[in-house]
């Protein structure tokens, strides 16, 4: 069986070495992959936001089945034109993909079907939107509206800073169209977990729960980047949080893209904030979170390829899908600089970590000598699982200190919030 898996970060590494332990698959190809991905996997150099690039190389090389799982893409509506074509797919199409690609259809959508959410106000216009935030109460949370590569959220705990955050979206055009219209909620405060989920458009299959690490430095310090590292399970995440997750967030919003029209088949990843009133949704992606792919499909002990064809077909209420009970750790390794101005092309020395861990690779390439550099902001992820999450930080920890490069950097404290939680509950 020929697999297509369009992307090329630590996410489609982690998915495409999940689906490599299916008997069946023979081949997979990533579009563009990179060079760790080309160990698993052959990759061809077409962007992931090519779309015609991708339609072209499928119709002169077929494949069986395709995984669509960088957001742009699905956006672009990668999956209706593969599903043109006649290949199945594991991703929602365009309409279903503007839970993510549109705050303001996201936020509409759970103020009329009633799924808890923070309250908000949309705006177009900058002087009302300069004027609202003027006089709100803060903290307050400024969110362009479209895609912006994870950075088009801006916590403002200042008067100043939520109209900088304004101007930058609006005026001065940091994200682009996406900053065109932009959402002006609620601050909410409490734990923040993150669950991905499988659902077919009828049944919701969620995957072990997950924390991610946004910020670049210790004790959550420095610029929000795209994760510097994940835990799984989350401490936070209670079966009693679970149920009222099931209850009255996640299936509720499945019903809700139905009722528009725009039935969602994929994963679909939830931002959670668990408040004192109970969980809230911060935030809906539409495909696999990186870095919470690279702790959580380590834990899946089903078969990932038979649950993806299962969503496309409609039959996840009759395919299992089960987690071991251990835990696991991702440390994410980033080039010096990040998430701000950083060089490229250093020299990545690995040491012993490919034995010690799954090393998952998000932004890497090779010079002219075919040593393995860095390409990236984010570089590499250093995964372990193990019975407790303690010895799960402890391996992965072990691991990432085999590997070094010129200017490497990395958080020292993935996973110890989630300890003293656990630590407390003991």
């Amino acid at each position: 069986m020929k697999i297509l898996v369009v992307g090329g970060g630590g996410r489609e590494h982690a998915i495409i070495r999940k689906l490599k332990e299916n008997p069946e698959v023979t081949q997979i190809v990533a579009l563009p992959g990179n060079a760790g991905i080309g160990q698993d996997a052959e990759c061809v150099s077409i962007k992931a936001t090519d779309i015609d690039g991708i339609v072209n190389y499928v119709k002169e090389n077929p494949v069986d089945f395709a995984v669509v799982a960088p957001d742009d893409p699905l956006a672009l509506g990668c999956v209706d034109r593969l599903h043109a074509l006649g290949v199945p797919c594991f991703g929602p199409d365009a309409k279903a993909a503007r839970i993510e690609a549109s705050k303001v259809f996201a936020k509409d959508l759970m103020k009329k079907y009633h799924i808890p959410t923070a309250r908000y106000e949309v705006f177009g216009d900058a002087e009302k939107a300069l004027e609202y935030v003027k006089a709100c109460p803060l903290p307050t949370v400024v969110k362009a509206d479209g895609l912006a590569l994870g950075k088009g959220v801006v916590i403002a705990m200042t008067r100043e800073e939520a109209l900088e955050a304004v101007k930058a979206a609006m005026i001065d055009g940091a994200f682009g169209k996406s900053g065109s219209r932009i959402v002006v909620e609620e601050f909410l405060e409490g734990p923040e977990v993150s669950v991905l989920a499988f659902t077919d458009g009828h049944v919701v299959k969620p995957m072990v729960s997950s924390m991610d690490h946004k910020r670049a430095g210790d004790n959550d310090t420095g610029l929000n980047t795209g994760g510097m590292g994940t835990i799984a399970p989350n401490p936070c995440y209670t079966p009693e949080v679970a149920k009222r997750c099931m209850e009255e967030i996640f299936l509720p919003t499945i019903a809700a893209m139905n009722a528009e029209g725009c039935p969602f088949k994929g994963c679909l990843y939830f931002g959670l904030m668990v408040t004192k009133d109970g969980p809230k949704v911060i935030e809906y992606n539409c495909r696999f979170g990186d870095p919470e792919t690279q702790v959580v499909l380590p834990l899946l002990k089903s078969d990932l390829l038979t649950i993806m064809q299962a969503v496309e077909n409609e039959t996840l209420a009759d395919t299992p899908v089960e987690f071991s009970d251990g835990a696991a750790c991702c440390v994410m390794l980033a080039s010096g600089g990040y998430p701000g101005k950083y060089e490229k092309g250093k020299v990545i020395d690995m040491g012993r970590a490919n034995e010690m861990a799954q090393v998952y690779h998000s932004g890497t390439g090779r010079n002219d000598k075919g040593e393995l550099v860095t390409a990236g902001g984010r570089v590499l992820g250093v995964s372990c699982t193990a019975d407790t999450l303690e010895n799960a930080i402890q391996k992965a920890y072990t691991a990432a200190a085999e590997i070094q490069w010129d200017g490497m950097m990395l958080r020292h404290d993935i996973g110890r919030r989630a300890l003293s939680i656990l630590n407390k509950g003991e």
